[in-house]
């Protein structure tokens, strides 16, 4: 390769000389001349690729599809807010596709499919969902239902409510 390097920069050289003593005259000469000088600068610029080293894996930062599901102890008792029109028709971490009008949740770590009876601890009505996604990513809530969740536990005006989560009956 240093040979090929020498022999394209001697070429080159000459060529420049070639042209410098009013080589000019002749422009289809002069344009293969340029074109043979701007090929063999490029040669010279080949290297040998360096051995690079593979790229060192780093762990993969938590998202909502890779948080573990971890069975969470019930009752558990804190904020619930609810996630509506934003939402619908988008992939949940569960997989499948959000609709506001069904009754399902999103907790950080019970596990997909699993049910809760949530209860809205204000006016005590009750309502069963089915995990679904991973949140809420608020501080201080522990649960984000759907709109016909929060309708159901009559949450929608005020967007949070202080509720029990438990195991439905017969669980």
């Amino acid at each position: 390769m240093a040979h090929a390097v020498q022999v394209s920069n001697g070429f080159s050289l000459l060529l420049l000389k070639f042209v410098a003593n009013g080589f000019s005259e002749k422009t289809p000469c002069l344009l293969a001349i340029c074109l043979g000088l701007l090929f063999s600068q490029g040669c010279t610029m080949l290297q040998r690729p360096s051995d690079i080293a593979a790229p060192i894996e780093t762990p993969a930062q938590p998202t909502a599809k890779n948080i573990p599901a971890t069975p969470a102890k019930l009752p558990q008792t804190g904020q619930a807010s609810w996630y509506g029109a934003q939402h619908q028709g988008k992939q949940t971490a569960s997989g499948t596709i959000y609709d506001q009008a069904g009754l399902t949740a999103a907790h950080p770590s019970l596990p997909f499919g699993s049910r809760v009876k949530v209860t809205n601890l204000a006016n005590g009505k009750s309502v069963e969902v089915e995990i679904t996604d991973r949140g809420p990513f608020a501080e201080n809530r522990i649960i984000d239902l759907s709109q016909a969740a929060a309708k159901a536990l009559d949450m929608i005006d005020s967007g949070t409510a202080t509720v029990r989560l438990e195991l439905p009956s017969g669980q």
